[in-house]
């Protein structure tokens, strides 16, 4: 078996994409959290708008799942 160096290349972006999409939604699911209990100061965005946090929360998750899927199916 032969591998190219292009064999890993679409992996290690999905993988990348993945890791940058659970941050983003890690990130606007504490802000979201927070703010809604009363700590806005110490949110990471300090409770800016409730909408974006649910916004890019829903982002994040769909960008996880279609990187993990395609990395499946690389497989």
């Amino acid at each position: 078996m032969i591998l190219s160096r292009g064999f890993l290349m679409p992996k290690a972006l999905c993988l990348t994409s993945l890791a940058v999409a659970i941050v983003t939604a890690l990130l606007f699911l504490a802000d979201l959290v927070m703010g809604l209990a009363g700590m806005a100061d110490s949110a990471p965005l300090r409770g800016a708008s409730s909408l974006m946090d649910i916004a890019f929360l829903a982002a994040g998750i769909a960008i996880a799942v279609m990187s993990w899927k395609t990395y499946r199916e690389l497989g």
